[in-house]
């Protein structure tokens, strides 16, 4: 099994601020604005929830106008049956494509394998009936989601597309890259050694420590991670992209990790770290709701 870390949601070039963690504590991952060309005429951020909560208000507000309720989103990873209309059959979905495609590819990723969805997250509080970025709060990379795959399947011939899945940004684009995928997730999450009693895709509920990849009181690029994940002397590959021994710091029981600035999906081969199963383990017993 391979666990992919993959950096989704609002970013410094799109959308240009983080998501936001909500007065509830709750995350809420803002899709970054889809390509007008691929623009779906049925779906924008005002007609998104979550909780009770509009993208529409959020994006308008913590953008300062920049987004617009009225924009599309690029609704993927699309974790969430309630955030937007289904058609009968739907199952959660992720969609990659060029050179992150490859990646993946290349690292070996396939059916059972899972992707924990992370992105940039800073609190906000409701002032006045418009949400803001709390002063001084920290800029943190934080887990918000997963998906354990059941199917890759190539959207380019688009020949085995479930009707469901049509709609997905993935599917919907008028011209595709190569190569261009989606991935369909398992009904019920399989651990290895572990009877687990999870969905095989889902969003995270409330905020909670373990979910957050940011070291305390470090720029969010700056990982504390657990102690056996680590590079040592080339006996192992680690985490793809950050196979620089420079980025890699032991810490009393801990690993400080230097994240790259670019890239989107990072692997992680769990033979060679067979502790990250335990660990994946301990994330989804993290409430969802």
């Amino acid at each position: 099994m391979k666990i992919i870390l993959s950096r989704k949601g609002f970013d410094s070039s799109a959308g240009g601020v983080p998501s936001p963690i909500l007065p509830s504590s709750r995350l809420y991952s803002l899709p970054i604005p889809e390509n007008p060309v691929d623009s779906r005429p049925d779906l924008s951020y005002r007609g998104m929830t979550a909780n009770g909560v509009s993208a529409g208000d959020l994006v308008l507000d913590l953008t300062r106008g920049k987004v617009k309720p009225d924009q599309t989103p690029h609704l993927d990873p699309d974790l969430d049956y309630n955030s937007v209309p289904r058609k009968a059959g739907w199952k959660p979905l992720f969609g990659q494509a060029g050179a992150a495609e490859s990646h993946l590819q290349k690292n070996g990723v396939k059916e059972g394998d899972i992707f924990l969805f992370f992105g940039w997250f800073r609190k906000v509080e409701l002032v006045k009936g418009v949400y803001r970025y709390i002063s001084n709060a920290p800029d943190l990379h934080v887990i918000f989601g997963w998906l354990q795959i059941e199917r890759r399947i190539d959207v380019g011939p688009c020949k085995e597309i479930p009707d469901w899945a049509m709609d997905h940004a993935h599917c919907v684009r008028t011209k595709h890259s190569n190569p261009d995928v989606i991935y369909i997730s398992r009904e019920t999450m399989h651990l290895p050694f572990h009877g687990i009693d999870k969905s095989g895709a889902g969003l995270f509920g409330k905020f909670d420590p373990r979910l957050c990849l940011t070291m305390q009181n470090q720029n969010r690029s700056i990982w504390q991670l657990p102690g056996w994940l680590r590079l040592e002397d080339g006996k192992k590959k680690g985490l793809s992209y950050h196979r620089s021994a420079k980025r890699w710091t032991v810490q009393n029981d801990f690993t400080r990790l230097a994240t790259v600035g670019r890239g989107q999906e990072f692997v992680l081969d769990c033979d060679e770290y067979p502790e990250a199963i335990d660990w994946l383990a301990d994330l989804l017993s993290v409430p969802t709701e």
